[in-house]
């Protein structure tokens, strides 16, 4: 999807930013791999399928971008920004016939907190470039975060219609601060801002055919997911999520369903799991305690929903947790 106009100037309700908070807030970056780009046509180079966020800013030049299935080339010029949110596998290149070279024989590891650098000579026009692969703990990415469409594209005018991502990107391709002290961290809280931002203007201040960007920006499924995402203990039911949303059953189940891709149950259980599992897995919470946290009054209830969704019992969840966290501090 591609976000070309950052000034519309409409009024934006409250929950939708509150919501875009509560998706994005357990998302914490916890490394970027980050590569300047200067290259010459003809250049293509193929990214396999990342586990992690990326982000590619056009600093000079042009190129294009080939995603697998078929969908038109997207292109990019001067002070465009796109971002994978899942590292979607793609090609970026000076025109989309070029044969194309893997990146990892370009940049070999990659190894988060660390820098790479791409030059192509060619005889045609030159291009430089900005990349981010930005790490982040997929178990605690909340439902909502798998409808982030596969890509976003923001042209050089919505940008700039929001300063601090233009500022903290002109910042990052400018590579100054690298051998400062706290450099690494600074540069990581940078590009999270790139992604946070990146997503805000797509959602608030752009006109989206995504689903779930769609939900961000409708009152009522807004407050809704809000409440799903925050309240997620209170015992919801279908009416009363309704009311929260301030429409009819039979309305809001629609418009869930159509922008969310599931029913308000099936999210609300989501939630309640995705919880769950990071209460037995980074909490000593007694496991008596877990099923009212989550919204659940049935012990058993909760047992059977937490199996089914994991495969494992609660406390068989949280000894395999524990596990993994002793071998990693032996390492």
């Amino acid at each position: 999807m591609r976000a070309e106009d950052a000034t519309d100037g409409a009024d934006h309700p409250p929950a939708s930013e509150d919501l875009l908070s509560a998706v994005l807030a357990p998302v914490r970056l916890r490394g970027v791999y980050s590569s300047h780009w200067s290259v010459r046509a003809p250049w293509s180079v193929q990214g396999r399928r990342e586990p992690c966020a990326v982000v590619h800013y056009m600093c000079e030049g042009s190129c294009v971008v080939s995603m697998p299935g078929g969908a038109p080339p997207l292109a990019l010029g001067p002070g465009d920004l796109a971002v994978f949110p899942h590292g979607s596998e793609h090609v970026v290149a000076d025109r989309p016939q070029s044969a194309a070279v893997p990146l990892d024989a370009l940049l070999p590891g990659r190894r988060p907190g660390t820098v790479g650098r791409v030059s192509i000579d060619g005889p045609g026009e030159a291009a430089r470039l900005l990349c981010g692969g930005l790490h982040y703990d997929e178990a605690a990415a909340p439902p909502l975060y798998q409808a982030l469409p596969e890509v976003v594209v923001l042209d050089a005018a919505a940008v700039a219609g929001e300063p601090l991502l233009e500022a903290t990107l002109e910042w990052l391709a400018s590579g100054s601060d690298r051998g400062a002290p706290g450099a690494e961290l600074v540069e990581l809280r940078a590009f999270e801002t790139v992604f946070v931002l990146a997503l805000r203007v797509a959602a608030l201040k752009a006109g989206v055919s995504s689903p779930l960007l769609r939900a961000l920006r409708h009152p009522g499924i807004a407050r809704a997911l809000l409440a799903v995402h925050t309240r997620f203990s209170e015992p919801w039911s279908l009416e009363t999520l309704a009311a929260e949303a301030g429409m009819s059953r039979s309305a809001f189940a629609s418009a869930f369903r159509g922008l969310v891709g599931e029913t308000p149950g099936a999210h609300l259980l989501g939630r309640r799991m995705q919880e769950a599992g990071r209460l037995l897995g980074e909490s000593d919470i007694p496991l008596s305690q877990v099923p009212e946290r989550v919204g659940y009054r049935s012990t058993v209830g909760f047992h059977l929903a937490f199996r089914k969704r994991f495969g494992l019992t609660p406390g068989e969840f949280r000894r395999r947790c524990d596990g993994q966290r002793e071998r990693a501090l032996g390492e």
